[in-house]
Parts: C-alpha cells; sequence; structure tokens
C-alpha cells in the first residue's frame, strides 16, 4: 500500500478511496480486467438457465392468461384452452427453428435490431430495437409480479405488500446482474432447473393419482365463473383470438439466445442453437402439461375476483398454485416446493431482460442512437449502465400498476412480436443475398431450407402479431403503440446530434489555430492561501495580461480586500466591480464576455480557486458560487476555466506547500540535530 515516503504511515487518501469503495465492492464485487472478458463465457449448462428463464417461467402463467381471457365468455370457452396451448406450442417450434437459423448465420449475435438494420435498412432495425427495448422492461415488470403473486398465493398474508416486494425484488436483481454474467448463472442454475424438475415430479405424480383412478380437483371448481361478455359468432371468434394471444406470452425470451451467442463458449453458434433445442422442448412440454392439468381438474380463472364470485378485494390462487395443490394437496411439501420454485424462477426470469437490454442499448450507443456511456463496461465487465436504467423504468412501471398481473400483461407482447416479424423478415433476405453469391450445390440447399424455415417464421409471427395488436389493443396495448414510435423517434434525434458533433468537430472542417493571446482573469473575494496559490498559476501562464476581479457586494468587505491587497503587495492589479443588486456570478459574466480583445483568436482563461474537503456536508458549505460560476462559464465561447484546488485538512491529503515547509522544518531540524552532535564537549 503507497506510503508517504517519510515515516511509513499510510496515506489518509487511500484509506478513504478504500472505504468508499468498501460498500460498492461487497454488493458487485472486484473490478475485473478487460483481458478477463473470455473467462466470463458461458457453457450450456449456464446459458440455460440465463438465456431461457423467462420462455421457461412464461409457462407458469400463460396458461393462466389463456384461461382468464377465455372467462370473459364463461365456462363453455375452457375446453378450447388445450387447442389453443397447442397452437402457442407449434408456433413456439417455429419461431425457434427460425432464430436456431439466425444463431448459425450471425456467431457474433444476431439479434433483431442487427439483422433488421443490415438486411432492411436503418428505420427497420429502429422499429425492432424500440419493440425490443420496451418488452425488455414489460418483461422484468410482469416477471417479478408474477414471482411475487406465487408467494402471495402461498402466503394470503403478504398481498399487501406486493408492490414493495416487487420493486425489492427488481433492485436484488439488479445487484446480482451487476456483478457479471457468469456469477448470474450461478446463482439462477437452482431456481430454474429446480423449477423444471418439479413441474416434471408433477406431472409424474399427477399420472399416477389419474392411472389409480382418483380425481383431481381445483380449489376453484367451485367457483362460478360470470361471464363479462354475451360472445356468439363473430365475438366468439375474437375471444378465443384473444385468449390464444394472451397465451403467446409464452414466447417472450426465445430471441434472448439468437442476441447473446458471443458470451457463449465454442462452438458459439452450435451450442446457442443446442440450448434453444432444450428451450423449445422444455417449454412446449410443460406448457401443454400444465393446461391439460388445469383443464382436468377443473380449473377456474378470472380477472376479476368478483368474476368468481369473490370478494373485490380477494386474493385468489395462481393456476399453477391451483394444480399442484390439487396433485400434491393443499398445504403440502410438493405444493409448497412448487411455490417456492415457481415464485424463484418468475422472479429471476427478468434476469433474461437484465442480459438482453444492456447489451441492445450498447450496441445502439455503438451505433450512435444511445447515449455513449451506455456502451462503456462496468467494473464487472458488465453494461452496469444499461441494467441500471431497466431497473429503474421496471420499478416505475410495477409501481404505476400496483404490482397487478393482468393489468401488465395486456401491454405484454405486442414488442416481442412486431422483434420477431422484422428479424425473420431480415433473415429471409440475408439468405437471398446469400444465394445471389451463387454457393456450392450442399450450401445452396442448406441455405433455402433455411430460407423456407424464416419465412414460415415470418409469416407466422406476422399474423399473430396482428392478432395480438387487435385483440389487446382497447386493454391497455395501445400505451405500448405510443411508447415505440416515440422511442424511435428519440433514437433518431439522439443519432443526429452525434451527426452533428461530429460534423462540426471534424478535422477537415475545423484547423484550430494557436490563441493571438491569453487573458487570464482570477476571482478572488479575500487574501489567502487558495487567491494566493491561483495567482502563482495564472503567472506561470506568461498570460498577455493578468487580472484579479472581485464583486463589490459588500462595501465594508470591499475595502477589506482593498486594503489587504495593497498590504501584500501582489503585483497584480484588482478590478472591482460594482453589483448594486449583491449578485455574484451575473457580473463576472458580463465582465468576462465584455473583456476587450485585440483580435478574433483571444482566448479569456478564468481561474477559480476551488476548496476540497473530506466530508458531503461540508461541501455545502462551500464551493457553490465556484460551482455556479464554472457552469456559466461553460456556455461562453473562447473562454477557458481552470481550477485550482486547495485541500483542507478534512480531506486526508497534506497540501504541497504546506508538505514544503514541513520537509524545509524537518532539514533544519536535522541539521541542527547534526550540529550539535559534532560540537565538541564543554
Amino acid at each position: 500500500m503507497p506510503e508517504d515516503g517519510r515515516d511509513g504511515r499510510v496515506k489518509p487518501v487511500v484509506l478513504g478511496v478504500v472505504w468508499t469503495s468498501l460498500p460498492k465492492r461487497l454488493l458487485v464485487g472486484r473490478p475485473l480486467a478487460s483481458r478477463q472478458l473470455g473467462e466470463t463465457l458461458l457453457p450450456k449448462k449456464l446459458a440455460l438457465p440465463i438465456f431461457c428463464s423467462d420462455a421457461l417461467s412464461s409457462v407458469a402463467y400463460a396458461t393462466e392468461a389463456i384461461l382468464v381471457a377465455l372467462a370473459a365468455g364463461g365456462t363453455k370457452f375452457y375446453p378450447v384452452a388445450p387447442y389453443l396451448a397447442v397452437a402457442v406450442a407449434v408456433l413456439f417450434v417455429i419461431v425457434v427453428a427460425s432464430y436456431r437459423q439466425t444463431c448459425y448465420a450471425y456467431p457474433n449475435g444476431g439479434g433483431s435490431y442487427i439483422v433488421s438494420h443490415e438486411n432492411l435498412g436503418r428505420s427497420a432495425g429502429l422499429v425492432a430495437a424500440s419493440a425490443l427495448l420496451v418488452d425488455y422492461v414489460m418483461t422484468v415488470a410482469v416477471s417479478v409480479v408474477a414471482g411475487v403473486s406465487a408467494i402471495t398465493s402461498a402466503l394470503p398474508s403478504t398481498a399487501p405488500h406486493a408492490v414493495a416486494m416487487s420493486v425489492g425484488f427488481v433492485a436484488v436483481l439488479m445487484i446480482v446482474n451487476l456483478r457479471g454474467v457468469r456469477e448470474t448463472g450461478r446463482t439462477f442454475a437452482i431456481p430454474t432447473y429446480g423449477f423444471v424438475a418439479g413441474v416434471f415430479v408433477m406431472f409424474a405424480w399427477a399420472g399416477v393419482r389419474l392411472g389409480f383412478g382418483q380425481h383431481l380437483v381445483a380449489e376453484s371448481a367451485r367457483y362460478p365463473v360470470h361471464p363479462t361478455e354475451q360472445a356468439a359468432g363473430v365475438l366468439a371468434a375474437f375471444l378465443v383470438l384473444r385468449a390464444f394471444a394472451q397465451g403467446c406470452t409464452a414466447l417472450t425470451g426465445v430471441e434472448a439466445i439468437s442476441n447473446g451467442v458471443q458470451v457463449f463458449q465454442k462452438p458459439k453458434s452450435r451450442n446457442a442453437a443446442t440450448v434453444l433445442a432444450y428451450l423449445a422442448a422444455l417449454a412446449v412440454t410443460m406448457g401443454i402439461g400444465i393446461t391439460l392439468l388445469a383443464h382436468v381438474a377443473d380449473v377456474h380463472a378470472a380477472q376479476y375476483p368478483t368474476q368468481l364470485g369473490l370478494p373485490a378485494n380477494a386474493s385468489p390462487k395462481t393456476v399453477l398454485a391451483q394444480v399442484a395443490a390439487a396433485v400434491f394437496g393443499p398445504g403440502s411439501v410438493g405444493f409448497y416446493a412448487i411455490q417456492v420454485f415457481t415464485a424463484a424462477i418468475l422472479i429471476l426470469a427478468a434476469n433474461t431482460s437484465f442480459n438482453g437490454f444492456p447489451v441492445l442499448a450498447s450496441i445502439l450507443a455503438r451505433d450512435r442512437y444511445f447515449p455513449r456511456q451506455f456502451h462503456t463496461r462496468g467494473d464487472r465487465l458488465v453494461y452496469s449502465n444499461g441494467i441500471v436504467m431497466l431497473a429503474v423504468f421496471a420499478a416505475g412501471l410495477i409501481y404505476a400498476f400496483n404490482a397487478n398481473t393482468n393489468a401488465l400483461i395486456q401491454l405484454y407482447v405486442i414488442g416481442v412480436f412486431i422483434a420477431f416479424t422484422l428479424s425473420q423478415i431480415g433473415m429471409v433476405k440475408h439468405w437471398h443475398t446469400e444465394l445471389a453469391a451463387d454457393p456450392p450445390g450442399s450450401q445452396r440447399r442448406h441455405i433455402r431450407r433455411a430460407q423456407v424455415i424464416n419465412g414460415l417464421g415470418a409469416v407466422t409471427t406476422g399474423i399473430v402479431f396482428v392478432i395480438v395488436l387487435v385483440t389487446k389493443f382497447v386493454e391497455g396495448a395501445y400505451l405500448v403503440v405510443i411508447a415505440i414510435p416515440a422511442l424511435f423517434a428519440l433514437m433518431r434525434g439522439i443519432n443526429r446530434h452525434y451527426a452533428t458533433v461530429a460534423q462540426e468537430t471534424a478535422v477537415e472542417e475545423v484547423r484550430p489555430l494557436a490563441p493571438s493571446r491569453n487573458h487570464v482573469l482570477v476571482p478572488v473575494s479575500k487574501v489567502s492561501g487558495p487567491t494566493l496559490r491561483a495567482l502563482a498559476y495564472a503567472r506561470s501562464l506568461r498570460p498577455h495580461s493578468l487580472e484579479a476581479i472581485t464583486i463589490a457586494a459588500d462595501d465594508e468587505e470591499s475595502a477589506q480586500l482593498r486594503q489587504d491587497w495593497d498590504h501584500a503587495d501582489l503585483d497584480v492589479p484588482l478590478k472591482v466591480i460594482e453589483s448594486p443588486y449583491r449578485e455574484i456570478v451575473r457580473p463576472i459574466l458580463k465582465y468576462v464576455r465584455d473583456y476587450p480583445r485585440t483580435s478574433p483568436r483571444d482566448i479569456i482563461t478564468v481561474i477559480i480557486p476551488e476548496y476540497v474537503v473530506g466530508h458531503w456536508w461540508e461541501q455545502l458549505l462551500h464551493n457553490q458560487t465556484a460551482l455556479r460560476l464554472r457552469t456559466r462559464l461553460l456556455f461562453l465561447p473562447d473562454v477557458v476555466t481552470v481550477d485550482i484546488p486547495w485541500h483542507l485538512r478534512s480531506a486526508g491529503v497534506i497540501h504541497p506547500d504546506a508538505q514544503a515547509r514541513r520537509l524545509h522544518e524537518d532539514y533544519e531540524q536535522q541539521a541542527a540535530a547534526a550540529r550539535r552532535s559534532a560540537a565538541p564537549p564543554v
């Protein structure tokens, strides 16, 4: 550890830095060097919980979303649910097959933005990016709120605290993701695999019970379902389509793997495609199985408790909780195990967005569509700014919708199907370009097959997007329809700004010439150490003119300053600026703006003495005028500001002048001691 070079004592400033960063290190961990980026690459067993937790967890509420939508027409529509689950499963397989082609075509990551941008143009890419960014925020909000609903189903007394619990879990997820991708995978592996194992154990036990002739009866089977719509004919078809659209929430998160191919271990494309296949097999089996069990157990679900004949403030159990209770028995170990793993994976499913959103924001920042700071990796080699931004927006959404899953889910899926459709159209165009290069016969057949798969995906997801948009629009999806164009316009505006800055600062356009003269001004309020140090620095610049300026806001203080100035014999002219309204900053700005210049290339340097303190509360007592003055001077052309720090003792730094004096005193003491030891005895 650094020492001060004299007595071996550690410099106080070092300790200050260590203790200041200690809380951050405890939460986030030690920093990782850039060369350690390769150590964060993921094997398949960790990539599955990181990238697939969203899609796997969605089976916990996709069935409920279907039943809630069908309940609007009464229980007579419930028998349609298994068929809708099969339709969603078929769509799931088509989308996964399509994105497997993307993994091979884009081994460095081929999210919807990149595929659309490269093959369909900038506008299509920005539409896809806008849709995905909105959907990532929605995924965090819906997943966490659904997880909290699983907790309140097992512990009804916690229901009034749903909002606080949801926001708290978002904060925890943010901290976990700030620690790094690999540690996130280890954290999420147990809940993800535990949920999958628990669901399959539930299937097996249900099969055993049904095989022995036992009946599965859900708690809500005795509840009546009061229809809210008289659905017949076209309205009935619309109701079924709306239920299908609700069930398509199971597809959220599928794109995450193709977007993160670059973080897989080699061979990257093959490993990513393999994990996608695992995801399809697990999600399809679990989704259809839960829906069938809900149908067998006669589970009733509705958007509002009053539809089930319950009080308006009642909090009925989720569909999966009712299925688990029907299979294992209410209050059993199996029931609580399912609820624990369901809550865990639903909450941790938001991790898919915590991986996707920051990476997409980084790519957009690289292309000048997002602020540049989103392209910078943090201490743990993750995009920290994107992680924090996602957490803030998701927490705000949860608070705005009072942690209501049924309300939030109406805004869901719109964005992801826009991205799906544009991505698949882009892949069709990509394969068309590859075919134009006249590849060999075997490769040509492979490209043709991939093009057919992506074409089927484009048509299918496009049709589903129209269904989702039409059926969900009046239920709240119009907010997403507004948000996506607004985000698109914002990113275009950011890009225009960066383009303008690049043009204005280009070397071809600007050839800066050396200043003709440098006029230096030093604002002062009294004769003190900081003032003398600022003047000494000003002289070292060898300016064309040097002048100290002060504001005469108080007659007595101004008179005292003049007297002290003359007494100190500083050989620097002192300009007193009158301020009848006792303002400080504005008169200085006017003086600097009107300062006489003999050439257009003259510059004015304003040197501002400033205290450096060691405690936050001391900062409130000092430097406020200096801060306001420095901020305002930035907007004046051909004006340079220079801060001259003066470290107070509380900052834990020995001032250079004081240190020099102390070294001189030590030298004198040592010399005197040497003279005494060399003196002859009396």
